[in-house]
């Protein structure tokens, strides 16, 4: 197969990912919880980050799961994107909620007073959309034009919604023209690659379950990614999405379109509550391992009050709290070290599981007496700074106004 040079593209940021452009080629993924269910959601999240997820899509649907959006975002380790369904309301409300980016279907809100109102608000909070044309919710009026489901219809459709972005001046865009036949999501894409340079998501919708569903994804994907289109991609598959997460990152690295790691490092954002500079001991940690042959899933957390929990899929982490570095494996925590030794204690704990397994590395110390540590210091946190550390109640607050129509 011929492998073309990548298309050029404008270059958007998705929280602090950017896509398109000379961008790596990100990868994504969605949550299958209810995202009202904030700590359910959160672990979620974090295990598709140490998967090797870039950007992370979470149902909008009701004002609950914009509610739940606004507790997520500030302590989710990955930008988060809203996916809105019919209410375009939820689309000013996900935005309420600090999301880093919204996903419209044109097929689902298709009043243009509504498509513009959320492309204006998205303009103003500097806010990315991308247009999810979907081959199984495509506009009808297009579906009669075209006879059914063609790759025409499909492009038009993005360019129709493109049309209103444009006349409210906004252009933080990205596109997907996604269906569940291959053969048709690849020529949309080959179309729509033709007529526009905003960045591309690339997927192959519904694509089913193992192994025939990652078959399909791939037969797509990678298909147009040899030709040098798409920014960023998304297995879409009926299972678990860590397995999306963990097989775009394999397709990429196999690809040569993404550098191989060793250890998966992930950290928190910092927050009101974080006890330490969470990215400079990322950095030193990530730095610390470069040259280290250990395959691990390694998580940094700003305090120990939410740390474990949420990172608990990491193979080994640190969290802080009480000027103490709380180390965890698997989410249970092991070990306690002072502040200064949390970058040392990680590459100790690393190259032991990495030699002995987990098993082993957590029977040589006492983890009920960690735990204890940990609660104290968790209870410590709690008391000065309180359960709303990130000020979610406010954002709800305006959340229920923009659903309302206040």
């Amino acid at each position: 197969m011929t492998v073309y040079a990548r298309r050029e593209t404008r270059q958007i940021s998705v929280g602090k990912v950017a896509v398109g452009g000379n961008a790596p080629i990100s990868i994504q993924s969605m949550t299958i919880t209810k995202t009202a269910d904030v700590e359910g959601t959160l672990q979620q999240i974090y295990a598709l980050a140490a998967a090797g997820c870039d950007i992370v899509r979470c149902t909008c649907n009701e004002a609950e799961a914009a509610e739940g959006l606004a507790q997520i975002v500030p302590r989710s380790p990955v930008p988060i994107i809203a996916d809105i369904h019919h209410q375009y309301k939820m689309a000013l409300a996900a935005m309420e909620a600090g999301v880093h980016g919204l996903r419209l279907n044109p097929g689902n809100i298709r009043k243009p007073e509504h498509i513009k109102a959320v492309a204006s608000e998205a303009r103003d909070r500097k806010v990315p959309i991308r247009i999810g044309v979907n081959g199984g919710s495509l506009d009808p009026a297009l579906y009669e034009k075209y006879g059914g489901l063609t790759a025409e219809a499909m492009v038009e459709s993005a360019l129709q919604e493109i049309a209103y972005f444009e006349e409210v001046d906004f252009d933080l865009i990205k596109i997907s023209v996604k269906a569940s036949n291959v053969p048709l999501m690849i020529e949309a894409y080959r179309q729509l690659s033709e007529v526009t340079n905003h960045p591309l998501h690339l997927g192959v919708t519904e694509a089913g379950p193992l192994p025939g569903g990652l078959i399909k994804a791939t037969a797509g994907i990678s298909t147009l990614l040899m030709e040098g289109i798409g920014d960023t991609i998304r297995y879409s598959l009926t299972a678990d999405p860590v397995e999306e997460a963990r097989a775009g990152r394999q397709l990429l690295e196999s690809l040569g379109l993404r550098e191989r790691k060793n250890v998966d490092l992930i950290a928190c954002p910092s927050c009101g509550r974080a006890e330490i500079d969470v990215i400079d001991v990322a950095n030193r940690a990530q730095a610390a391992f470069a040259d280290k042959k250990i395959p691990l899933q390694i998580a940094v957390m700003g305090c120990v009050v939410n740390g474990p929990g949420e990172a608990r899929e990491a193979d080994l982490g640190i969290a802080a709290g009480n000027k103490r570095g709380h180390l965890f494996v698997k989410g249970r925590n092991v070990a306690v070290v002072p502040e200064s030794e949390m970058v040392e204690a990680l590459i100790d704990w690393a190259t032991y599981i990495h030699e002995h397994g987990v098993d082993a590395a957590v029977a040589r110390v006492d983890t009920a007496l960690a735990e204890r540590e940990a609660t104290k210091d968790r209870n410590m946190l709690l008391k000065e700074h309180g359960d709303d550390v990130n000020h979610a109640d406010e954002k709800i607050v305006e959340i229920r106004k923009k659903v309302a129509g206040n």
